[in-house]
Parts: C-alpha cells; sequence; structure tokens
C-alpha cells in the first residue's frame, strides 16, 4: 500500500502499544511520562471512566432478570457464561462467544473483555507479589528454561507499581509472599481468624492473611491525583466502580496517561500484524482493521509494546509474518505459541462451622482469606512438582437460603430475617507446569470477521496437575477439621482449563533465543524494538494471582525501553 509522506506522517508516533488492559495501560502510563507519543489499539469500544457503567449504581430490582441471564442467552454463549463474574449487570464487558469464535483442540474456556480498559473493569484484583523461590523454581527442579531475572531484578518495580495502584495488604513478613508497599488491610471475620489460630497451632510452615487486594482503603495523595477515592465496600467491581476505589486502566493509567497531552486512544481497531522491515532489521508499525467498517490501516512507531492480554499477543505474533519469519514474528526458535500454562482451580471444599452464633460481619469485603504455597517451596518434597495457594472465606447464610424452599407468611420471613449458620469455601490456586504440548496456533483454513486465522487451543491437564488437585483436597480437608468444621465436603468441579483467566506463555522470557523468545528486558530476541509484557511473556506461573508482576514488568521494560531509544539503540 502507497502512503505518501504527509499521511504517513500523521500515522506515526514515538511508541504504539497494543491493548489498553492492565499492562496494556501501564505502557502507556510510563511511555506517555517519559514524553513518548503515543499510541494505544484497543479493539473494543471505549468506556470511559464512571460515564460509561450503566449499572454501576443499580439496584437488584431494576434488572429484568433481577441480575440472572436469561436461558437463551446461556444457550448462546456456554463459555462466556462460565464465568464467575458474568451476570446482568457485567455483561457488556464480556466478549460473547459468538463475536469472536476460535477452534478448541482440547476444551479451553477463553473469557475474554473487548473494550478499553480490557479486562482490568472485571478482574479479580488479587495482587501478590512473587517470591524469589517462583523465580528460581525452573532452574532448581528442571522444568521448562530458568527465568533470566530473579527477585531483586523486580523488586523495586512491584513498589513502584503498588504505589500508584493502591494496594491493600498487611505486613505479614512472609519469605515465601513478600510484602509490598501496603494501605490498610481489610479484616478476617471471627471464624476466619479462628481457622487462622488452629492452623498456626497445628502447621509451623502454614500462614493465614488477609488477601491482598487492589482496592483504596486509605487513599493517598497520588490516588486522589488520579480522581479516586475510597473502596465503598460494595463489592460490585465487575460492574465499573465510579469512585475508583478498585484499580482499572480507565480509572488510573489511561486518564493519568492522557493527561500528558502524549497519548492517542485509537478503540474499535483490531490488530491484524505488526509490520517487518527486513532491511532495517526491525519492526516498522502495525496493521489495523477498524472493527465495524473492516478498513485496513497502518500506524508507524519506533517501539512496540505487545499487551492484547496473553492468546491474543500470541495471535498477532503468529499472524505477524515475513520472509524474514515466516512463522512468526521474532519465531526463529519455532517456540512461539508453545508452554502456554494457566492455574489449575478444580480443586474446592465446602464445610460448616457450629459456633459463633453472636458474630457477624460488616460490608463486602473485595477479598479473602489466603494461604502462601507451603508445597515444594525450597526442594522437592512431595511427588508432584510445584504447589499452591488457598483462598477461603466464612460466611453467614442469608435470606438466599430460602430459595428453594417450602414456605411463606410472617413466621417465614421473621426466620430469614436472621443470619443463618456459618460456612466456610476452600477453593486452590495451584500451578502449571509449562510443557511444549499445550500451544496455541493459527488455522490455516478458518478465520474471523475481520479476515484473521483464528487461533487453535491445545492446552490440557497433566498428571501432575490431578496429584496437585489431590493433594490440596486431602490437605485442606485436614486444615479445616482441625479447625473444627463439620459437614467437610472436598470436591473436583472438573472445569476446563482457561477459566481460571490466568492463561500465561507463548511468548516466554529467557536467556537463550533458542530456547525463548524474549529477553531479560522483555524485548524480542531477533526484533529488539518489540516488547512483550503481558501474561505471554511468563516463564512459569506461580501460584500467586499474577497482575502485579505484569504491572511491575511493564513499567520495568518501558523504562529500559525509553533508555534506550534516547541511547540512539532502538
Amino acid at each position: 500500500m502507497y502512503i505518501n509522506g504527509d499521511a504517513k506522517a500523521a500515522r506515526t508516533y514515538d511508541a504504539i502499544v497494543i491493548g489498553s488492559g492492565i499492562s496494556g495501560g501501564w505502557a502507556a502510563k510510563e511511555l506517555c511520562e517519559k514524553g513518548l507519543k503515543t499510541l494505544v489499539l484497543e479493539r473494543g469500544r471505549d468506556v470511559r471512566h464512571i460515564t460509561d457503567y450503566p449499572t454501576a449504581t443499580r439496584n437488584p430490582w431494576e434488572f429484568t432478570h433481577r441480575n440472572r441471564m436469561p436461558e437463551t442467552f446461556e444457550q448462546a454463549n456456554p463459555i462466556a457464561t462460565k464465568c464467575y463474574a458474568l451476570d446482568e449487570a457485567t455483561e457488556q464487558f464480556f466478549v460473547k462467544d459468538a463475536d469472536h469464535p476460535y477452534i478448541q483442540e482440547k476444551p479451553f474456556d477463553w473469557i475474554r473483555g473487548y473494550q478499553v480498559g480490557g479486562k482490568s473493569l472485571i478482574w479479580a484484583r488479587q495482587t501478590q507479589r512473587w517470591s524469589k523461590f517462583d523465580f528460581e523454581a525452573n532452574a532448581r527442579d528442571g522444568a521448562a528454561i530458568d527465568w533470566p531475572i530473579r527477585y531483586d531484578d523486580l523488586a523495586p518495580w512491584y513498589s513502584h507499581v503498588e504505589r500508584f495502584v493502591g494496594i491493600s495488604g498487611n505486613k505479614d513478613g512472609l519469605e515465601t509472599l513478600p510484602d509490598g508497599e501496603f494501605l490498610k488491610p481489610w479484616e478476617l471475620n471471627c471464624v476466619e481468624k479462628h481457622i487462622q489460630k488452629r492452623v498456626a497451632e497445628a502447621y509451623k510452615d502454614r500462614h493465614v492473611i488477609i488477601g491482598r487486594c487492589a482496592h483504596l482503603t486509605e487513599p493517598k495523595q497520588i490516588h486522589y491525583d488520579q480522581g479516586r477515592a475510597q473502596c465503598q465496600a460494595r463489592h460490585l467491581c465487575y460492574r465499573g466502580c465510579p469512585y475508583g476505589g478498585y484499580f482499572s486502566s480507565n480509572s488510573s493509567t489511561i486518564p493519568w496517561a492522557a493527561k500528558t497531552g502524549k497519548l492517542t486512544l485509537r478503540p474499535d481497531s483490531v490488530v491484524h500484524s505488526i509490520i517487518y522491515d527486513e532491511q532495517k532489521g526491525k519492526a516498522t508499525g502495525v496493521r489495523v482493521i477498524d472493527t465495524h467498517t473492516k478498513q485496513m490501516a497502518e500506524y508507524y512507531a519506533r517501539i512496540i509494546f505487545v499487551n492484547a492480554a496473553c492468546l491474543n499477543s500470541n495471535l498477532i505474533l503468529l499472524n505477524s509474518t515475513s520472509r524474514r519469519f515466516p512463522n512468526g514474528l521474532g519465531n526463529d526458535s519455532g517456540l512461539l505459541g508453545r508452554y502456554v500454562a494457566f492455574h489449575n482451580y478444580r480443586g474446592n471444599i465446602v464445610a460448616d462451622y457450629e459456633g459463633f452464633e453472636d458474630g457477624y460481619f460488616y460490608g463486602r469485603r473485595p477479598t479473602t482469606a489466603f494461604m502462601p504455597n507451603f508445597r515444594n517451596v525450597r526442594k522437592q518434597e512431595t511427588d508432584f512438582q510445584r504447589g499452591y495457594m488457598v483462598a477461603f472465606s466464612a460466611s453467614r447464610s442469608g435470606w438466599q437460603r430460602a430459595l428453594g424452599q417450602a414456605g411463606f407468611g410472617a413466621d417465614f420471613k421473621d426466620q430469614l430475617s436472621n443470619p443463618g449458620g456459618w460456612h466456610v469455601f476452600m477453593m486452590m490456586q495451584a500451578e502449571t507446569v509449562p510443557r511444549y504440548e499445550n500451544h496455541v496456533r493459527l488455522s490455516t483454513t478458518q478465520k474471523d470477521a475481520w479476515g484473521i486465522p483464528q487461533l487453535i487451543t491445545a492446552i490440557d491437564y497433566t498428571d501432575n496437575d490431578l496429584k496437585v488437585m489431590n493433594d490440596f483436597l486431602e490437605q485442606g480437608a485436614e486444615m479445616l477439621q482441625k479447625s473444627g468444621c463439620k459437614n467437610i465436603k472436598p470436591y473436583d468441579d472438573h472445569r476446563n482449563p482457561g477459566l481460571d483467566i490466568h492463561e500465561m506463555g507463548g511468548v516466554r522470557m529467557g536467556r537463550d533465543p533458542k530456547t525463548s523468545l524474549l529477553n531479560a528486558h522483555n524485548q524480542l530476541h531477533t526484533v529488539k524494538n518489540v516488547f512483550v509484557t503481558d501474561g505471554a511473556a511468563m516463564t512459569s506461573t506461580g501460584s500467586q494471582n499474577p497482575s502485579i508482576t505484569f504491572m511491575a514488568l511493564t513499567a520495568r521494560a518501558a523504562n529500559f525501553a525509553v533508555r534506550e531509544m534516547k541511547r540512539g539503540t532502538l
């Protein structure tokens, strides 16, 4: 396509960021703050903070179906409706199954949010740093490849991100879950404190803590400067928060970048591929298809950040072919799309607790109790690799316990006006070990509505994952039994991979171009001006919620990129 000089200049920037979610928002913030004229491309519609949260303050009775999805919707969207956060109040932030089809060679539930802000509007907001053990694990037990960085490389960037985001948490002094820059923590309720005490008495290596989450319990000036305010403990977060009480790209990084005057945001822009110039030996721009008109345009920049979310970042790179890279941009190793991993959530336990009838809790706390991984932390101790975090919460039955019950009249209503007994729900969040067989690739026969090859997912559990789950079911039940719980019922929910919404890998970091795609600074080994800093870059998964690590990697890489540009190496 021929473009005259003036037209090309109008579409030329210092930096292009693909995606506006958690990592893309951070890339935009850091690059714009450093003075770079930055274009952010988002395939979905624009969503403006406050203005575009239509259900944020709506009451339950104001929903046509009382906040449940009708059967016709569920039948049309069997994948999307599996997500815990999708209901009548939030469905506008989820991709419907028919809107972007993909091919499941093996069952994989791909949950997506295509709008400005991406899934930062609907994430679970749990934020745990990795420890030194997580970055060393691959080298220690020989799985996948060694990370090219260590905890100390990322620690200052964790702090940098945490101060801006606003993280609620307690300084627990645990080597397995490093402390960060925290605001006032939420509190465990009386039953959770009881379990915390009993677990501490019974096990020396297991620690129950209040979850760390991206909520403003005690806003600082930096948060007020963003236009954000204190979390109201409504726990209606997935609708979009008009207070900015939790972190999202929409409430925080995107507006912050916009205030610099350096940001251009282009929604409704499906990225087709990255343009590679063989003579220059670098990427020069991005091909974009307008969501509505299907017209293609090209935009140009000195550096490109790929932050489309893990699987879409893999898709874009796989579709970025040239004579130099016939199998995808930077893919000399043939490993692009390989070693995709995720978190295993299959194990769950429910139980009852008798007592504390005089105790209750106030508000809707946006986090829960957590226990950092205690399996195979320092050395191999079991017949399975890696381990799992444990999350649990205790609550009392409310009026909803009457659903499906027979009853009516004043006595029935009086009974329901009082809280019922205490119940405990416990779940696992287990690391999966990346393996070559778990991969994504492009279809050679089927394309989407924009003429881009559909993604094929070939991702599955292993025997190791089942062993990890069974260990959790056994250990979790034991911990609840020692805490005095009754009617303990462990179960496997048999969910497909993907429903964790923590997919990682495919464009992994490493030291050797023969075994990885990215170096220690998240640059493609063979295309130095292209950076990948979302989940696709991960070399292993840890057992922690990953978003804070994506943000820290992005901030680190963006600052490195700016330094290299000033030195003239990019």
